[in-house]
């Protein structure tokens, strides 16, 4: 278990580096007071554009797929020992991640969903089971206009995709664990979903932007 808690820690150390937090605050924004308060890069998208909302986005996946990844990769270098569990590390390695982005140690144990980390782990663990779930988020954001939507619907199709092809039970159970962490992450957004008020993404609005009362930005008049 040794190799798997060194993985976890480090994954976790990693994840809660905040890029939304640092990449706002070079543009004289304190993100977790503006727009919608979470920092992540949808909400860095809305209130500062698409550049650094891009950067955010890079950067957050490459904390998943950093943390998901090595373990592959300094094995492929005999670097760890025969024995070494590559996959449980690398699963390890994904979940603290997620955990620390979402649960930042420099935040006071606040941070954004997630989904940006989420994408980069599995990018390294199972490329083909995400890239069938970001077509799927694709569709739903293209037709619905809604982020939270389309995360939601991404977490949701992993395990079936992630069974389709005949990935180990670990791999599917991975794809449970964050279909389920997903949707407990935007049960805000549920909400406002059925009660139609969750606000449907739009081009960058401005540091400037204030919040509505449902605790996203609108523009000042």
């Amino acid at each position: 278990m040794l190799w798997p808690l060194i993985a976890a820690a480090f994954g976790y150390l990693l994840g809660s580096m905040s890029f939304a937090v640092l990449i706002a605050k070079q543009h004289g924004v304190d993100i977790l007071k503006a727009g919608s308060g979470n920092p992540g890069a949808t909400n860095v998208k809305r209130v500062l554009g698409k550049g650094p909302g891009n950067l955010v986005f890079a950067l957050d996946f490459l904390k998943g797929f950093i943390s998901a990844g090595w373990p592959a990769v300094v094995s492929h270098l005999n670097l760890l020992p025969a024995d070494a569990p590559i996959l449980w590390m690398g699963i390890a390695g994904l979940a603290g991640a997620i955990l620390g982005h979402s649960f930042s140690m420099f935040l006071r144990f606040r941070g954004g969903k997630g989904v940006a980390t989420t994408i980069g782990g599995l990018m390294a663990l199972m490329p083909v089971v995400i890239l069938g779930g970001l077509l799927v988020w694709v569709a739903v954001f293209y037709t619905s206009r809604y982020v939270s939507l389309a995360s939601i619907a991404m977490g949701l199709v992993l395990m079936p995709i992630a069974a389709l092809i005949g990935e180990p039970r670990e791999k599917i159970g991975l794809c449970f664990a964050l279909a389920i962490l997903i949707i407990v992450r935007h049960r805000a957004n549920l909400q406002r979903l059925m009660n139609g008020t969750e606000n449907k993404f739009e081009k960058k609005k401005g540091p400037e932007a204030t919040k509505d009362p449902e605790g996203l930005e609108s523009p000042k008049r």
